[in-house]
């Protein structure tokens, strides 16, 4: 799975879950690409996920580009702990994925294969996303 080689804060703050993406909203790389329409976390295993569908449908042609990343820590208590004793252990890793913000990109396949592999990879995601192409 995905997460940072090394952090300065072992722990972070959840923060504010709302407007659009400031950056990566554009096609940057390749000809078509998969971009978030809701606010959410994306987890490091379900990214994972899309990027193994998103290889199987291309198979040997294609190339792929993975535009988020799980920098986030989420800390979780164990269920029955009581109160207090402080903030929980890191359980995963999480990308904030804002409105706009493309998330996977891919180049070098066919419209059809394209749309397919994409499509599989939003079904993987928990947030809702769509396809996008250069053309328009």
């Amino acid at each position: 799975m995905l997460q940072p080689k090394r952090m300065k804060f072992a722990k972070s703050f959840r923060g504010r879950r709302r407007g659009a993406a400031p950056r990566g909203f554009s096609l940057a790389f390749g000809d078509w690409g998969l971009k978030a329409l809701e606010v959410g976390w994306v987890r490091s295993n379900q990214i994972e996920a899309a990027r193994r569908a998103i290889t199987h449908g291309l198979r040997k042609g294609g190339r792929t580009w993975v535009r988020i990343f799980p920098d986030k820590p989420v800390s979780s208590r164990a269920a029955g702990k009581r109160m207090g004793g402080g903030k929980g252990d890191v359980s995963h890793y999480v990308a904030v994925v804002r409105p706009g913000r493309i998330m996977f990109e891919i180049a070098g396949t066919t419209d059809e294969i394209a749309k397919d592999c994409l499509t599989k990879a939003a079904n993987k995601l928990p947030i809702g996303a769509r396809i996008v192409s250069k053309e328009g």
